[in-house]
């Protein structure tokens, strides 16, 4: 058997299994942090492969192994890299306090309702991205991906972080509350464990029943009348449903949606879960963009200004809704494909502007693909009986890159 056991978080290695070990593997803290047996062979985890080739000589002569990890292996740790390899039979799993359950502890807040998320060997962007669209999130911290660079890309979020370091240590343990710019502007070392990203306002949350993040609220393509809206400005529920499952928003995306509008399309790919950013030049029109995703009690980052002019400020999107432009169509959806990640869908009513923004979704290097939306309503007439009424026409384009296949969910 190899024996995995939970330490770092105030867990010690069990007599029992301390006795018998032949090899025992793990990081340089935990190895120096237990009484070994004599004439163990110990090895420093570095890179993992070596390891597991060590590991599997012992096993092969069915001698006792014992690896150490921190807090709970099973949860984002080592035990997947070693049911892979052995077999989950071959595995004898003692978990610890996970460095998750210990931070939430220290606050005092339940985590059945937290969205947890490895930046460790990982990007940052997936980490970040979920901390802006969910309103409490734990950060699982790496190398370039710590306190300091999570703080920085949440700068002109309403967000506090507590940077949880040397969990379980009696002495070095430390567990503090800093803004994203506070964050920012330190040098953490790294004996980080984990960061909590809160919306203070809804950490608490409400009771459940099951565990992890609420899910989308039910249905999609909502109702116009579910938001606030000017002289009927906005993007019809038809042409919304064809567009979200273009864009394909998801958690830890980010979209933008450009020329938002009533910012209905920004709304509903936040309430699937993605960090959306909205784009709006008229102020009347931001203050109702900020109105709606309140109603729909969903985060929206709303940038008042013209496109494309304020777009280079802006981090690279995975997906992008163009749902206005003008004349300046043709410049929007070109600036915007040369920084989408997977997908740029336009809306257009205009005939006129359908071949310009085609040219400009290929002419960046995507396929692009497209329809024309035109769909009749029933509505009432006198005498009890009904009629269609036609809703105007509407060119849906969109375009993807070519053999570009996203990440699973889990990432």
């Amino acid at each position: 058997m190899i024996t995995v056991v939970g330490t770092g978080t105030g867990a010690a290695l069990p007599d029992d299994v301390a006795a018998g070990a032949e090899l025992v593997v793990g990081g340089r803290r935990h190895l120096d942090a237990v009484r070994l047996p004599e004439g163990a062979e110990r090895i420093v985890l570095g890179p993992l492969a070596p390891a597991l080739d060590t590991i599997e000589e012992y096993v092969a002569k069915d001698r006792p192994v014992v690896v150490l990890a921190s807090g709970d292996p099973g949860f984002f740790g080592i035990v997947r890299a070693l049911a892979e390899r052995f077999g989950a039979g071959r595995l004898d799993v003692r978990p610890g306090v996970s460095s998750v359950a210990a931070a939430f502890s220290r606050i005092g807040l339940p985590w059945d309702d937290a969205v947890v998320v490895s930046a460790h060997g990982r990007e940052l962007r997936t980490a970040v991205n979920v901390c802006r669209a969910r309103p409490k999130v734990a950060v699982l911290t790496g190398p370039g991906a710590g306190p300091a660079e999570l703080g920085a890309a949440l700068l002109h979020s309403e967000r506090v972080l507590v940077v949880a370091s040397a969990l379980g240590d009696p002495e070095r343990e430390r567990v503090e509350r800093v803004t994203p710019a506070e964050a920012a502007a330190r040098d953490w070392g790294t004996a980080v464990s984990v960061v909590l990203c809160l919306d203070e306002t809804r950490a608490l949350g409400a009771a459940r029943t099951v565990a992890g993040p609420p899910a989308a609220p039910p249905g999609w393509a909502l109702d116009e009348a579910g938001f606030a809206h000017r002289d009927s400005m906005i993007t019809k529920f038809e042409v919304r449903a064809l567009a979200l499952a273009r864009l394909g928003p998801r958690l830890g995306d980010l979209v933008w949606d450009v020329g938002a509008g009533s910012g209905s399309v920004a709304v509903e790919c936040a309430r699937l879960g993605a960090a959306v950013v909205a784009v709006e030049k008229s102020a009347d029109g931001v203050e109702r963009i900020r109105a709606n995703a309140g109603a729909h009690g969903v985060d929206v980052h709303v940038v008042h200004g013209t496109a494309p002019d304020v777009l280079p400020g802006l981090d690279d999107p995975d997906a992008v809704f163009v749902g206005g432009g003008g004349r300046e169509l043709p410049a929007i959806v070109t600036a915007c494909a040369r920084r989408a990640r997977w997908a740029v869908v336009v809306a257009m009513a205009a005939l006129d502007r359908v071949p310009a923004a085609r040219e400009a979704l290929t002419g960046a290097g995507f396929d692009c693909d497209g329809v024309l939306l035109q769909s009749s309503r029933l509505a009432p007439l006198p005498g009890d009986v009904t009629r269609l009424a036609a809703t105007n026409p509407v060119f849906l384009l969109w375009g993807t890159r070519p053999q570009v296949c996203r990440e699973g969910v889990d990432r």
